[in-house]
């Protein structure tokens, strides 16, 4: 009778204790915006970070990892649309710490262009930061947003370095379109 009893219970105690809900993490991509069309043959992306993997590093506890993300948004947005040369995308800075109650995330690529006989041409390189500071209630939840918001100014920050340092190297389909009027 206690077992039944107990049975009948249990649900009303889970939705008691379950008040809160569990959030989704989705995937970061960047696929919905124009190409950056580069006049290479092909694209290497290449990852030269590696996470440490233990504290302080915190990465692993992302439901999107640094590193990752940033390989998908440089499949997403660049494009190799010429005949010759290489594009190397390097992710050389992917990193999320925790020291005490201080988050920290940095990450860094670099985008060389090379010809044919491997002498570099030309090269852009982007850097962001975040910091956290402060409780943390659920520490998936601020990595996930603290990746978010490097991956929106890392965007942002690649495509306006590329522009800048390579623009000699942009396909036409690149380029920036006149503002409305």
């Amino acid at each position: 009778c206690l077992t039944r009893r107990a049975s009948l219970l249990l649900p009303l105690i889970l939705a008691a204790c379950g008040g809160e809900k569990r959030r989704d993490f989705p995937p970061l991509r960047y696929d919905y915006l124009p190409p950056i069309r580069l006049n290479v043959a092909t694209l290497d992306v290449q990852q030269r970070f590696v996470p440490l993997g233990m504290a302080p590093d915190v990465s692993q506890l992302d439901p999107v990892r640094p590193v990752d993300v940033l390989r998908t948004m440089a499949e997403d947005r660049l494009v190799a649309a010429g005949s010759v040369g290489t594009a190397v995308f390097a992710i050389i800075d992917a990193s999320l710490t925790r020291h005490e109650d201080v988050i920290s995330g940095r990450m860094a690529v670099v985008l060389g262009l090379y010809g044919p006989d491997g002498t570099r041409l030309g090269f852009a390189e982007a850097r962001v930061g975040r910091q956290y500071s402060g409780d943390v209630d659920d520490l998936r939840a601020t990595l996930y947003d603290m990746t978010k918001q490097m991956m929106d100014s890392m965007n942002v920050e690649l495509e306006y370095q590329v522009r800048r340092n390579l623009r000699d190297w942009l396909g036409s389909e690149s380029a920036v379109p006149p503002p409305v009027q």
